[in-house]
């Protein structure tokens, strides 16, 4: 059986739809940054997606070609993520996509190195023909958070992240974001097979003691 994400670590890819409070343990992602509006069609997020698939299932098939990765097994690709923020706001506001500032990525396991990674990149840009030179090996130290099932449309958020403030400010918490500890959205559905009215999406925030 392959190694699957979501199964073996419920606790960060199966929470409830009510806020729970997470300690989320150091990770290495396949990152591209970028700005401006997911949705526009084949636009810089749109391409940092197809990069991040092109290098992750590289790793993922790595065992089929003459290079190694020492400790390998075999895994299932975990699902795309993305850290968003717009600069110079507290919050987001959903209806300025085209203000949004991103890191999308799709975790590493923990086996997959730096220089296996620059293989992956060098060997997927060759073989796809993209460019994968913004693709970046990023560790990312969440820390302490709030996080929930929201399950709907993007634009419906807001409601879900007021609950999770009123949990946190009850619970003696507060939001803590920096430059660094962003809002965080785990992406569990298909957008392309499932109505926005069944997407599933994980809402993670970085939270303090208050």
């Amino acid at each position: 059986m392959a190694f699957d994400f979501k199964k073996e670590y419920k606790e960060y890819y199966l929470p409830k739809n009510r806020p729970e409070i997470v300690n989320v343990p150091t990770a290495n992602y396949i990152a591209v940054r970028g700005k401006g509006d997911p949705n526009e069609e084949n636009g810089a997020y749109q391409q940092a997606i197809s990069v991040l698939y092109a290098i992750a299932y590289t790793l993922k098939m790595s065992y089929k070609t003459d290079y190694r990765i020492e400790g390998f097994y075999d895994y299932v690709v975990p699902p795309l993520e993305g850290f968003w923020w717009q600069e110079g706001m507290d919050g987001i506001a959903y209806g300025d996509k085209s203000a949004f500032c991103w890191i999308s990525v799709i975790r590493l396991p923990d086996f997959i190195t730096k220089k296996d990674f620059d293989w992956a990149g060098d060997t997927a840009a060759r073989k796809k023909q993209i460019d994968c030179s913004k693709a970046e090996f990023l560790t990312v130290e969440e820390g302490l958070c709030v996080q929930i099932m929201h399950e709907g449309a993007f634009d419906d958020e807001p409601g879900t992240v007021a609950l999770m403030d009123r949990f946190i400010a009850e619970n003696g918490y507060e939001n803590d974001f920096t430059d660094t500890r962003l809002h965080h959205e785990i992406y569990l559905s298909d957008a392309r097979k499932v109505p926005p009215e069944n997407w599933k999406t994980i809402i993670r925030h970085p939270i303090r003691k208050a």
